[in-house]
């Protein structure tokens, strides 16, 4: 079975826990992610961690920077350095957000929205095919988290499903970014997924988010990666699976990280979840 179609239950990697995940028997995890940009140095402790990592599981690679939806080309310095990351240690995927994050030579720690339109679509289209041309290899691209609407002309659902068909990228389906931007833009998370390309999904990604309360008495949810995934992302994971089968899926906590038996403990909790979808026992 190929790593896109498996039952594979991931945490991203956090330099704080090698030690013991180096001493750990690995049983509640099956790959790592990590940050591309985290390890474009030549060389020193984080790729040392790195190659250990890789002797034990399976590493898939998240990049942050590409800034594909921005108004210029991916970088071509930047691209020549995340070939070279991935000769250096193959990964079974590596994917990237749709969003920009770069203006010229101005770049910006955030992941910002795109309007869905067609001159977007256009130019990210070209975007993902100069990425993929570079790498050698097909990219995953990951629906964003946003936070208010731009006059969108197209469904984001829509434009992702578009992408797919015209460059051949497969697609990572945050659930959590799901749950956050229909949240925030006051749009059906059933009908958002119902629109989907769920077939061209390879992979998943489950977070926690937080939610704050505005002047106005409305509810912001943050897509902050910082606590256990919620019942509402969970539940809808479940359905996924019920509809397309077993997909390798990650948990996401950047902030406030806990001791490395809580996140062992969440990832038993996804494949109980994972397994009780697709009515398996205990997951390969």
């Amino acid at each position: 079975m190929s790593f896109a179609r498996s039952l594979a239950i991931g945490v991203a990697f956090k330099p704080a826990h090698f030690d013991v995940v180096m001493a750990d028997d690995l049983a509640a995890v099956d790959f790592f992610e990590v940050h591309a940009e985290n390890y474009l140095g030549a060389g020193g402790e984080p790729h040392r961690q790195l190659q250990a990592l890789r002797q034990r599981r399976p590493i898939t690679i998240h990049g942050v920077g590409l800034s594909l939806g921005g108004a210029s080309a991916p970088d071509a310095h930047h691209l020549h350095r995340l070939r070279q990351l991935l000769q250096r240690h193959p990964a079974q995927v590596f994917s990237e957000h749709l969003a920009w994050s770069s203006h010229g030579a101005i770049c910006l720690p955030d992941l910002l929205p795109l309007a869905w339109d067609d001159a977007t679509f256009v130019r990210v289209a070209a975007h993902i095919d100069a990425a993929q041309t570079a790498l050698g290899r097909r990219l995953l691209i990951e629906n964003p988290s946003t936070y208010l609407a731009l006059g969108d002309q197209l469904a984001e659902a829509d434009f992702l499903t578009a992408l797919h068909q015209k460059t051949g990228c497969g697609l990572l389906l945050d659930l959590n970014n799901v749950v956050v931007s229909c949240h925030n833009r006051g749009a059906d998370v059933q009908a958002y997924l119902d629109r989907f390309a769920l077939h061209a999904v390879d992979q998943i990604h489950l977070a926690g988010h937080s939610r704050r309360l505005l002047d106005d008495g409305s509810e912001l949810c943050i897509d902050d990666h910082g606590s256990a995934v919620s019942a509402q992302v969970l539940a809808l994971y479940a359905d996924v699976l019920s509809r397309v089968g077993p997909r390798p899926t990650l948990l996401e906590w950047d902030n406030d990280v806990p001791d490395w038996p809580v996140l062992a403990a969440e990832l038993a909790s996804i494949r109980d979840t994972a397994c009780a979808a697709l009515a398996i026992e205990d997951a390969p």
